[in-house]
């Protein structure tokens, strides 16, 4: 057993078994466990601080674009969600009934909400009258439920937390420029919050949203070499306004119809987190989301009372400067059992503080993302702290970056290597489509890897084929996509 797997003994390795590593390391730093309910998680208040956390840093962003915070019911008739074909269709697997209340059979089903968009829509075709009524930006945050038959804690559970917008627009370059600008929020977001590099492009038909013109998707790619769909804004045309009769009386005193937008991200993001980012010692959070951004372990071997009280001094300091802290004065575990706890929880910095630091005047400053230590005076301690958090931030960016760089394959152009690539190295493959959905549904069938994402060309639009091949049929190439296996 290697010295790391020696220190960290409570979870699975991450190499051995990605698996369960992933598992243990969500149920033992307490971010979610198992509900009596199957398929859904309870949220223990670790976890669900990192999810108000990242939230908090979406929320801002959503409402400095304009957006506006509401919220909608959780139950939708049956009537509203068959209104628009396609949408129910493509949610009917999915969907949760409730048919009594109480002990009487309700007259008509309601859907346990899969989505919004239903009950949404048809509130704005009482609220829009006027162009001046446009436009309408509303982004709601809220717990949806889909009956999915295989779950694992944040990827995919059957009630999970989100924020989906809604927006309804005058004209169809508007809708489009909003679906586009929210798509760049999320880059942003994830990107500068989560620490997490993304490839930012447009679906093919087959992955768009269900009654979408168009989806468009930030991908991550995750520590095991799969890809996973961080977000996803869509281009509702009109298709939804014609459902519900939306319609503005314009400036030319013609009566038409809205153009919709929508877009979320989930607590899935959670699990982007911990699998962009852990290692085999835990869990590693970036500091603008860490729920805990240092901990200090008192060492009192000793003098336990004045170790106590200047440990308690650096916790207001630091508290009182802005930066979330945590103070283990717990006395039945001694610092190793401690160390091993706050590394594995993803604490991004540890300070000690012992006896010898007092005398010198100084604490003990140990880096989770690189287990660097700095010995630091006391009067340095502010500013350092708040330049080391600012670093570990930009270093475990820089860290997934390099590590997306290198396990995107850009040079495979035989369908044989394709295949023998994703089953044994993974990660992204960059290569030629013909835009044939046969192309792209045999490459599925074969090797379970998806088109990913039409990556945006220098002008926005669906990526530049480079004079390509498809990497299936051989033909010419409409375009250059990304291919993963994903979650």
């Amino acid at each position: 057993m290697s010295k790391e797997r020696k220190f960290v003994k409570d979870i699975a390795s991450k190499k051995e078994d990605f698996s369960r590593w992933y598992v243990e390391l969500v149920t033992k730093t307490k971010l979610a466990d198992y509900s009596p309910v199957k398929g859904c998680m309870v949220i223990p208040p670790y976890g669900f601080a990192l999810w108000e956390n990242t939230r908090a840093g979406l929320d801002r962003r959503i409402k400095e674009t304009g957006h506006q915070n509401a919220y909608f019911p959780l139950f939708i008739p049956e009537a509203l969600l068959k209104k628009e074909a396609e949408h129910v269709e493509g949610f009917a697997p999915e969907v949760a009934w409730v048919t009594h209340g109480g002990d009487k059979k309700l007259e008509e089903r309601l859907a346990v909400r899969p989505t919004s968009e239903a009950i949404i829509c048809s509130m704005y075709s009482k609220w829009i009258n006027s162009y001046r009524d446009l436009p309408v930006l509303i982004n709601q945050w809220a717990n949806v439920v889909r009956w999915e038959k295989v779950t694992r804690l944040f990827l995919r559970t059957t009630e999970f937390l989100w924020q989906e917008g809604h927006t309804a627009h005058a004209t169809e370059e508007e809708a489009l420029e909003e679906t586009l600008k929210m798509l760049d929020v999320y880059e942003d977001f994830v990107e500068k919050d989560l620490a997490i590099p993304v490839i930012k492009g447009v679906k093919t038909a087959s992955e768009r949203f269900a009654g979408a013109v168009d989806t468009y998707c930030i991908e991550a790619m995750m520590c095991d070499g799969k890809g996973l769909q961080a977000g996803t804004t869509h281009n509702l045309g009109q298709g939804f306004a014609k459902a519900f009769n939306i319609t503005f009386l314009d400036k030319d005193q013609e009566r038409k119809y809205v153009w919709q937008t929508s877009w979320g991200v989930s607590t899935r993001l959670i699990g982007a987190i911990i699998m962009v980012h852990g290692d085999e010692r835990g869990l590693k959070l970036p500091p603008k989301i860490a729920p805990i951004q240092s901990v200090i372990v008192p060492i009192m071997a000793k003098d336990s009372e004045l170790v106590l009280k200047e440990a308690e001094d650096i916790y207001k300091q630091l508290s009182e400067n802005g930066i979330r802290m945590k103070l283990d004065d717990r006395d039945e575990y001694k610092p190793g059992w401690k160390y091993n706890e706050w590394e594995m929880r993803g604490v991004p910095i540890r300070l000690e503080i012992g006896p010898k630091d007092i005398e010198k005047n100084q604490v003990v400053l140990v880096r989770r993302d690189t287990h660097k230590k700095y010995f630091i005076s006391r009067e340095e301690l502010i500013p350092k702290i708040k330049e080391l958090l600012e670093a570990i931030q930009l270093n475990m960016f820089n860290m997934a970056k390099e590590f997306m760089l290198e396990n995107t394959h850009i040079d495979i152009t035989d369908y044989k290597k394709f295949c023998k690539t994703i089953k044994k190295k993974r990660g992204f493959i960059y290569a030629g489509w013909c835009g044939s959905e046969e192309c792209e549904a045999k490459i599925k069938e074969h090797t379970k890897a998806t088109i990913r994402c039409i990556p945006f060309g220098e002008e926005g639009q669906g990526g530049d084929k480079e004079d390509s091949n498809c990497i299936y049929c051989g033909k010419e190439a409409k375009h250059r996509v990304y291919f993963a296996r994903s979650y």
